[in-house]
C-alpha cells in the first residue's frame, strides 16, 4: 500500500487529510506534539479503514525531531509517497507589541518546521517518486500589510516560495509540491462570514477534495502551484 504522513493530524485540518488519505487507502502515520489522546482516536479511526496506521510524536519545530520523524515513519510504513505539512501555530497580536518570542515560533512552527521535514523526505521519495503538500494560508502569495499577523504572514508567504522552489528543483525526480491554502473553515477559532465573499464557511471537505485531486495520478504533471480553498476571502 501506498503511505502518508499528515504533520499536525491529531485534530482539525491535520485529522480531515489524514482520515480522507486512509479512506484512499493509504497506510498513515499519524503525528502529534502533545495531544496523544487524540491522535490515538484518530489512529484508530484510520484503521477501521482496514490500512496500517501508527501514531509518533514529535516537536517539528525542533529540526532533530523532525528529521527523526521523517525517517520514523518512512521506516515503519516501509516508505513515504505522500506528505503532507499542516503543523504552523498562529498568533494575533499588534506589531508594537509583537514579541521576539511569539515572531521566532511563528517561524519555527511554519516555514521552519516545513523545510526540516520536506528536505529530510525528498531523499527518501526520489527513487520512487512522491507528493508532498504544504499548508498556507489564503491571501499569503500577495504582499500586502497584515500588522496583526505579521510573523505568521511572512513565514506563510515564506512556505510558498519554498515550495515553488522545492517544486522545480525535484520535478525531474517525479516528486511534486504544492501548496494548498485554507481561508476560514468550519473549525476556525474566529469566523467573520461578512468578510468572505461566498458568505459562508470553508467545510473541510472542500479542502481534502483539493488534496485528494493533488495526491491522485491525475495530479502528476501538476508542481508549484498554489490553491485557495477560501471562498474568495483575501483575493
Amino acid at each position: 500500500m501506498p503511505a502518508a504522513l499528515v504533520t499536525g493530524s491529531a485534530k482539525g485540518i491535520g485529522k480531515a487529510l489524514l482520515l480522507m488519505l486512509a479512506r484512499e487507502g493509504y497506510d498513515v502515520a499519524v503525528h502529534y506534539r502533545s495531544s496523544d489522546n487524540a491522535a490515538e482516536t484518530v489512529r484508530q479511526e484510520a484503521a477501521a479503514q482496514g490500512v496500517n496506521a501508527i501514531s509518533l510524536q514529535a516537536d517539528i519545530s525542533q529540526a532533530d525531531q523532525a528529521v527523526n520523524l521523517i525517517e520514523q515513519a518512512h521506516d515503519a510504513l516501509g516508505g513515504l509517497d505522500v506528505l503532507i505539512n499542516n503543523v504552523g501555530n498562529y498568533s494575533k497580536v499588534s506589531l508594537a507589541e509583537l514579541p521576539f518570542e511569539t515572531w521566532h515560533h511563528m517561524f519555527d512552527t511554519n516555514l521552519h518546521s516545513t523545510f526540516y521535514t520536506c528536505q529530510t523526505a525528498v531523499p527518501l521519495m526520489r527513487q520512487r517518486g512522491g507528493r508532498i503538500i504544504n499548508i498556507g494560508f489564503a491571501g499569503s502569495e500577495h504582499l500586502v500589510a497584515r500588522p496583526g499577523i505579521v510573523a505568521y504572514g511572512i513565514a506563510k508567504t515564506g512556505v510558498i516560495l519554498y515550495s515553488k522552489a522545492l517544486a522545480k528543483t525535484e520535478a525531474q525526480n517525479n516528486i511534486t509540491i504544492n501548496v494548498i491554502s485554507p481561508g476560514i473553515m468550519e473549525n476556525s477559532e474566529s469566523k467573520p462570514i461578512d468578510s468572505i465573499p461566498m458568505g459562508r464557511l470553508g467545510e473541510l471537505d472542500e479542502l481534502t477534495a483539493v488534496a485528494r485531486f493533488l495526491v491522485s495520478p491525475e495530479a502528476a504533471y501538476v508542481t508549484g502551484t498554489h490553491i485557495e480553498v477560501a471562498g474568495g476571502w483575501n483575493v
